[in-house]
């Protein structure tokens, strides 16, 4: 089962990599669902793109699945045009242009989730164009292997003859919308979701008023619009039974950390399902590390069939842990394997847990056992200071140090 990780950026493609992604997806510039959810990356950071991930062998894919008007043509065969050129492994695409155009410059396909596929039927209509297809959200596992199960059996196959693949969201966050097709925030900012630039009006907490006889309800204690984020880990063994192909984690809105933790444990899991080793204790640690990042609390989403609607209790996240910025990075000496920061804002002392990010580090964590400040051994630093810390990986100018505390 392939793990397939989101990346928003460098430092969050780069935490993909690090920790066991088989593949990562992204958007360029406007044309992607997280528009402006995250920093984008642009045409000419596809060769840099392809350069990281051929190195690890990671295929890469390349979203374009927003709605697409005349005035976007030109810039989707530009855009593909460029994806062909790099070596981009597939485009996750909705829109027919885009699908046809692919294919036309011999670009693989995959269907996004925005073409709500539920059934075997289209399967076999969008195997006329792709081999691997994101199936619904809202379908249960049952429904899902059903799917899977006549595709073996009717050997349904792509464009290149080999078996349609079927994808799955694995893991993340979950909106009220099937299939992610929402027009609140268009409605209410002229700020299209199914461009990329949704507002999350889903995820304010409301009040309902009878226009007829003016009375008020808050809504107390949920948010009910906004439901808790999706988590298949405790069942991944159903999943995995249900003949999922490829498994995807969603946040290319989120930071590095919350990527390079995610991805880091699901491989794992994955890992210790082929090894006869996915265990009710290991289970419990994963979980309680998922808990430390960016999450909405966490449910199964549909896939179990259980009561639908767990809606989530606060507005923001319910992480366990939060990062604090520190410092940046200096200098970095490769034959002693030390790294130098300059102290910026709080402290750092003996055994902090600390991060490191940048667009070539990724992700990094470690816990501080030794630290210099002006070439002597010490307890803490503060701000002002510039430390030195022994680290079992490079570090830039551009990277960030953050000190990791409860939430």
């Amino acid at each position: 089962m392939e793990l397939m990780a989101p990346a928003g950026n460098f430092e969050s493609l780069q935490a993909a990599l690090d920790n066991g992604a088989d593949s990562v997806y992204f958007g360029v510039d406007q044309l992607n669902m997280r528009a402006r959810a995250s920093i984008n990356f642009t045409m000419e950071d596809l060769p840099e793109i392809t350069r990281r991930c051929e190195q690890k062998n990671v295929r890469t894919y390349l979203t374009l699945n927003t709605i697409i008007y005349d005035h976007d043509l030109s810039l989707i065969k530009t855009l593909l045009s460029k994806a062909k050129e790099a070596g981009i492994t597939a485009v996750i695409a909705s829109d027919q242009a885009v699908i046809a155009s692919a294919k036309e410059i011999g670009i693989d396909v995959h269907i996004s989730t925005q073409l709500n596929v539920t059934n075997i039927e289209t399967v076999k209509f969008y195997s006329l164009f792709a081999e691997t297809m994101v199936l619904s959200r809202e379908l249960s596992l049952r429904q899902v292997k059903k799917i899977t199960e006549q595709i073996e059996k009717d050997q349904i196959k792509g464009p290149s003859g080999e078996l349609v693949k079927i994808e799955i969201f694995g893991h993340g966050a979950l909106c009220m919308a099937v299939s992610g097709k929402c027009y609140l925030s268009l409605h209410s900012d002229n700020s299209s979701a199914n461009r990329g630039a949704c507002k999350q009006n889903c995820r304010k907490k409301y009040t309902v008023i009878d226009q007829e006889t003016g009375f008020e309800i808050e809504i107390d204690n949920e948010y009910m619009m906004s439901p808790k984020d999706l988590c298949t880990l405790d069942f991944l063994d159903q999943v995995m039974d249900a003949g999922i192909k490829i498994l995807k984690i969603e946040g290319r809105g989120r930071a590095p950390e919350y990527v390079a933790t995610v991805t880091r444990v699901y491989r794992e899991a994955i890992d210790a399902l082929y090894e006869d080793a996915f265990t009710s204790e290991k289970i419990e640690t994963w979980m309680e590390q998922l808990a430390t990042v960016y999450n909405r609390g966490f449910w199964s989403g549909y896939y179990l069939g259980q009561k639908l609607g767990e809606w989530s209790k606060t507005s923001g996240s319910q992480a366990t842990q939060k990062k604090v910025y520190v410092g940046k990075g200096v200098h970095y000496f490769p034959k002693a394997g030390i790294a130098e920061f300059k102290i910026e804002a709080y402290d750092i002392k003996k055994g902090d847990k600390l991060l490191v990010t940048g667009p070539s580090t990724g992700a990094k964590e470690i816990e501080l056992e030794e630290l210099y400040v002006n070439e002597a051994s010490a307890e803490k630093a503060t701000k002002g200071d510039s430390c030195t810390i022994k680290l079992p990986f490079r570090v830039r100018l551009s990277d960030k140090l953050y000190k990791m505390v409860e939430a």
